[in-house]
């Protein structure tokens, strides 16, 4: 190799490192901002229940689950670089549950609405269910994201490794 070829491969070596530098660093920040805004959202809301309402409804209380689960999400995609997908679909339900709720309290009947959400939170259920059954009988093997070595566990954890931790 020339010298000139090696200079080339120096400088894309140096050039991939400051792009995957960039991107990592706006990952975080936008991971960090999404993480302040839930966390904002919530005790905002918390503040409205406890000064204004003096009460929460049950859709105060879901709005609640629906930024727990955000958060956790936010949590576990800063430590494992890994999305959850099952985490949106529980946002999605409790999102339709609250909906759902909200529609019974304020119409007090039975119409097609009903049955489109109840129908819709079963699929999501449904999609729950499918996500679960591949992750178990397809398990991905987790990696340290700074290093190229699986974790000590080796594969996404299971119900069974928690009983035996």
């Amino acid at each position: 190799m020339s010298e000139r070829d090696t200079k080339v491969v120096k400088i894309e070596t140096l050039l991939d490192r400051l792009g995957n530098l960039a991107v990592e660093s706006f990952h975080y920040i936008a991971l960090f901002i999404i993480g302040c805004m839930v966390a904002w959202s919530a005790v905002h809301t918390v503040i409205e229940i406890l000064t204004v309402k003096q009460y929460a409804t049950i859709d105060d209380i879901l709005l609640l689950f629906i930024y727990l689960e955000l958060g956790a999400m936010v949590g576990i995609y800063f430590k494992t670089n890994h999305m959850p997908v099952r985490f949106l679909i529980y946002v999605a339900i409790t999102a339709l549950t609250r909906l759902l709720i909200s529609d019974i309290q304020h119409d007090h009947k039975a119409d097609m609405d009903l049955v489109i959400i109840t129908g819709s939170i079963l699929i999501l259920a449904l999609a729950i269910l499918i996500v679960r059954y591949a992750s178990w009988t397809f398990p991905s093997v987790m990696r340290d994201k700074h290093q190229d070595q699986p974790l000590p566990q080796g594969k996404t954890p299971r119900p069974e490794d928690d009983e035996l931790a």
